[in-house]
This record gives structure tokens, C-alpha cells and sequence, in this order.
């Protein structure tokens, strides 16, 4: 699709390239600037160039004349004929990109029966609603959705597709991007217009979190990203407004080459990480995997969640699917208590954006306090034992 090249004639080996380079693709040979296997054509090295002395060159043919492309797509998401969170949490995001761009937004919907909830999505800032329904969408099937998408995206050509990074999303995005022959950037936590240019910025955390990487997508449409659940505030609905709803029915090439047989509903407690407006998580500091007993129950009477660090999940203390973090879930609850967590940057990136943080922590220097709106330092399991103790004091008062 695409070649870069060194122009020996323009290249004086001031090595500025070398530094540029996020991947350190780049070496001097004879003092000429030598291009390595670790390059991924970012053009950091062709914009940097004093001398003009690097090109990146598309094949003919791959490059497509965007101004054909106009909007801002989300794909919405939906299990059981309920519309997921993310979906809105991305329209009121495509909402903001598109007023910058003076573009729509339009909602893919696909299902069986989900029509109806198209005014929803309308509410939540959709202009238009594409609706793909039928009897073998009623479950998901990455081939099935993903054909309808590209089918979609062929027809009306849209200049932004953005997905939830749920399963869901995870498995249907490759998928589109790659028929599109476009890019696709996972798990963003920013999106944004460039002023200058106008193309779609797509800003993630890079090098174990280390870096955040501001990434565009130059010559090829869609731009396509995928956000995590809770990432984005969810707006608020306006039941007011008014939008189309179009109904599309794809052709499908061929069966599907899998198909669901049994959904088996995963068990774990209480309320769903994703949903949930109060959550309690435990990291190493809670010391003994018995004192998961306390983080529950603390859970379980402020009717919220459990999440987990890294390190107990990795000790087979707790299911992965409690994790929050870069590698797990992203959350933003109303309350987030950390009892034992030291608050590594992996772990911050996935709940920074609660809106009160509580830390218990024994380490009265532990990261976890500088982002904090209360600290406590001592015992993680004797001060939730306190906690517990004081609130079923006031449960049984307001009982009398």
C-alpha cells in the first residue's frame, strides 16, 4: 500500500530523524539515514526532515479522495434488545466531533427487533439511524455484523466509525477497518479535531502507558477508533430532538462460518463493573485473599461493585473480569474506594475518572493519594472492618 524511502542525494546524516522516531527504525549507514523492519510509516521522520530527504509513497490507487466522506458514524451496540452505555457515551463524543466539523451523526443499529430503539439513540445525538434487523442478527456474529457495517460504510461513506472496545467492539472493528482497507486505533482515551487540518486526532496511551500517542489517519476513510466503556461521559438525552431512522438490508456472500449455540450468563457479585455508581477495589495491600470476605460485604452494603488490581487477579485471587485497569476495565463511578492498591499508572489510566476516590493504603507515600479526594493510611482489612461496623450501626438506626 505504501513504501518509504531515504533520497541519498537530499540526506546529509544530521540524524535528526533518529531522533523523531518513536521505534527507533532508523540508523545511519555512511552517513545516510537507513531505514529499519521496526517502521510503521507514522511520517514523524518525512515531516521532520530539514532537508526534504525522506518520502513516504502510496501506491496509486490507495489514496482516496475524502472530501467524498462526511460524518461521524457509532456503532450502537446492543444485548438482548438493550442499547449498551457505550453507545451513548460515543454519541454524546461523535456529537462534539461533528458540530466541530459541521458533519451528522448516525447510529448503526443491528438486531433482531431493535427498531424501536432508534428514537433512543436519536435522544442521545444521532441524526440519522441506520437499522439492520432480521432474525439472524438476533445474536451477535462478528461476520454477519461486520459485513452489514462495511456494506453501510461503502454506501454512505462515512468519515469517522467509532466502537465501544467491549467484546463486542473488539472482535467487529479489525474486522471493518481491514475490508476498508483503513485505519483503526484501540482503546482511545481523547478524540479530537485537528484545527489546521481538520482530520479526526485519535489520543491512547502507547509504551505500557508510559506516553500518550496522538494518531491520524491521512489518506483513508473511514478514520476508525474504538473507546472504552465509561471512557466518555454519557450525555444527557434529549427526547426533543428530532432524526431519521433508515432501514438497510445487506447481502451477505455465503453462510457464516460460526454460529452461536448456548449463552451461558457469567456469574460474579453484585453489580456490573460497568454500571455499577459505587465500587470497591482491592489490590495486594489487602494482604490474604480471606479478606475479599470484607471488600464484598463493604461492596455489598453501599450496593456497588468489586473491582480488583492487577496483582490478585494475576495470584488467582479474583476473576479477571473484576480488573480495572489498562489491562481491564475502565470505570467512572460515583465512588471509588482502592483499599490496598498502590496506584501503579496501568491501574490509574482505568478508574481515574471517578468522580471521589477514596485510598486506603498502609504506604503513606503510595501514588494512589496524589489522585485521591480522601486518604486513609493504615490496615486496608481493619479499617474496612470499621467501615462495615459503622454503617450497619446506621442501618439498624434508621431501621428503629
Amino acid at each position: 500500500m505504501a513504501k518509504i524511502i531515504v533520497l541519498e542525494e537530499k540526506c546529509v546524516g544530521c540524524g535528526k530523524c533518529i531522533n523523531v522516531c518513536p521505534f527507533n527504525a532508523i540508523t545511519l549507514e555512511n552517513n545516510k539515514a537507513v531505514i529499519g523492519d521496526a517502521c510503521v510509516m507514522c511520517g514523524a521522520c518525512e515531516r521532520n526532515c530539514p532537508f526534504g530527504a525522506i518520502k513516504i509513497e502510496r501506491i496509486q490507487g490507495y489514496e482516496q479522495d475524502i472530501s467524498l466522506y462526511k460524518g461521524v458514524w457509532v456503532f450502537a451496540e446492543q444485548r438482548g434488545g438493550e442499547t449498551a452505555g457505550v453507545a451513548f457515551e460515543l454519541l454524546g463524543a461523535a456529537r462534539r466531533l461533528a458540530d466541530r466539523l459541521g458533519e451528522s451523526v448516525a447510529a448503526v443499529l443491528i438486531g433482531d427487533g431493535v427498531s424501536e430503539r432508534a428514537r433512543e439513540l436519536i435522544a442521545y445525538g444521532a441524526d440519522f439511524v441506520y437499522v439492520v434487523e432480521g432474525k439472524e442478527y438476533e445474536n451477535f456474529s462478528d461476520e454477519l455484523y461486520a459485513n452489514a457495517c462495511v456494506k453501510l460504510a461503502e454506501e454512505h461513506r462515512p468519515s469517522i466509525f467509532l466502537l465501544g472496545a467491549t467484546a463486542y467492539g473488539r472482535s467487529l472493528a479489525p474486522r471493518i477497518s481491514s475490508s476498508l482497507e483503513t485505519g483503526l486505533t484501540a482503546d482511545c482515551t481523547v478524540l479530537d479535531i485537528d484545527e489546521e487540518s481538520g482530520m479526526f486526532v485519535q489520543t491512547r496511551p502507547a509504551f505500557g502507558g508510559n506516553i500518550m500517542a496522538s494518531i491520524v489517519c491521512p489518506a483513508r476513510r473511514p478514520q476508525m477508533a474504538t473507546v472504552r466503556p465509561r471512557v466518555m461521559k454519557k450525555p444527557e438525552p434529549d427526547f426533543g430532538r428530532s432524526g431519521s431512522t433508515v432501514m438497510f438490508l445487506p447481502v451477505m456472500a455465503g453462510t457464516p462460518k460460526a454460529r452461536l449455540l448456548e449463552r451461558i450468563q457469567e456469574e460474579g457479585f453484585g453489580t456490573s463493573l460497568s454500571d455499577a455508581e459505587v465500587i470497591v477495589a482491592a489490590g495486594r495491600g489487602i494482604c490474604d485473599s480471606k479478606n475479599l470476605e470484607l471488600v464484598e460485604e463493604l461492596a455489598r452494603l453501599l450496593n456497588g461493585a468489586v473491582g480488583a488490581s492487577r496483582p490478585i487477579v494475576d495470584a488467582g485471587w479474583i476473576d479477571h473480569s473484576h480488573q480495572v485497569g489498562q489491562t481491564g476495565r475502565t470505570v467512572a463511578p460515583k465512588l471509588y474506594i482502592a483499599a490496598g492498591i498502590s496506584g501503579a499508572v496501568q491501574h490509574v489510566a482505568g478508574m481515574s475518572s471517578s468522580d471521589f476516590i477514596v485510598a486506603i493504603n498502609k504506604d503513606k507515600d503510595a501514588p494512589i493519594f496524589k489522585i485521591a479526594n480522601i486518604g486513609i493510611v493504615g490496615d486496608s482489612a481493619e479499617i474496612i472492618k470499621e467501615l462495615i461496623a459503622q454503617l450497619k450501626s446506621k442501618q439498624a438506626k434508621s431501621a428503629e
